[in-house]
């Protein structure tokens, strides 16, 4: 049977209006990362990989790797290979003698697959019956779950809605994300802002410089597309596909949105 096409709605996306702003969700428009990674990802993390006995340093390595480094907004899936690297040449860990799953099975998977999302993987378990991707596998659903369960409630950043307001009409609207497109889905539209977005794009539609090139690439002039995003994964793929940039900084989110609105915005529509 054929693989089912993950950029079929990027594809068919159309231009209605002169400018594309592609905004990325956790971090970005949403003040999710902190909830999601401390409260969720990272204990799932210690509990589906047998990593209690080094919960401390797994914390520590967790959220270095997603929220403090240049690798921040990475995908899951690369990200958990990070980590165990990072414990794996630990020298606490390693007195400790501590197994650290290797993941070679994990590594050769995200690298020869564009949309890492649980459809792709349930895919590649199905046909495999691969024990470590099974693994993967229930650990990325027991972290959706967590998700599901404890983050709620989480407003967008001030001044998000006036900034989507400021583009609507004026620019086509895209949620361009590393996360799952249910809890995208769920998230805006539990605010009232998913009615801005043109599509709603999670890992299961590929790489964020996928879906701004399938989506945007040649359908709009290069400098009348915009991504906006928190992350230096963000940057790359808007210069990837010689768009513009607008950066959120991390830990000065506010101020960054105020300054689109009254500035950044204006100009780029200008």
């Amino acid at each position: 049977m054929a693989k089912a096409d993950p950029h079929v709605k990027l594809k068919a996306f159309q231009p209605t209006c002169e400018y594309f702003v592609g905004i990325d969700s956790d971090g970005c428009a949403f003040d999710t990362m902190e909830p999601k990674h401390k409260e969720c990802f990272c204990p799932t993390t210690v509990w589906i990989w047998n990593l209690a006995s080094v919960s401390k340093y797994a914390r520590e390595a967790w959220d270095f790797v997603n929220l403090y480094s240049k690798l921040r907004g990475c995908n899951r899936f690369l990200a958990l290979q990070h980590v165990m690297n990072l414990l794996r040449e630990r020298e606490e860990v390693q007195r400790r003698g501590v197994p650290i799953p290797e993941l070679p099975d994990l590594k050769a998977w995200t690298e020869r697959e564009s949309a890492l999302g649980n459809p792709a993987l349930e895919a590649e378990v199905k046909k495999t019956e691969n024990a470590e991707l099974a693994r993967c596998l229930d650990w990325s659903r027991q972290i959706n779950a967590a998700v599901a369960r404890i983050v709620k409630g989480v407003p967008p950043f001030p001044g998000v809605r006036e900034s989507l307001e400021l583009l609507a009409g004026k620019a086509d609207l895209m949620v361009v994300s590393a996360t799952p497109g249910e809890a995208l889905e769920r998230e805006w539209e539990e605010h009232g802002i998913a009615r801005y977005m043109g599509l709603i794009a999670g890992q299961e539609m590929g790489s964020k410089k996928e879906h701004l090139q399938i989506a945007a690439g040649g359908k709009y002039p290069p400098e009348k597309i915009l991504m906006i995003g928190d992350a230096p994964g963000d940057l790359k793929a808007a210069q990837a596909n010689k768009a513009m940039f607008y950066p959120v900084n991390p830990g000065h989110e506010e101020d960054s949105w105020d300054r689109f609105v009254r500035e950044a915005g204006p100009k780029f529509l200008a």
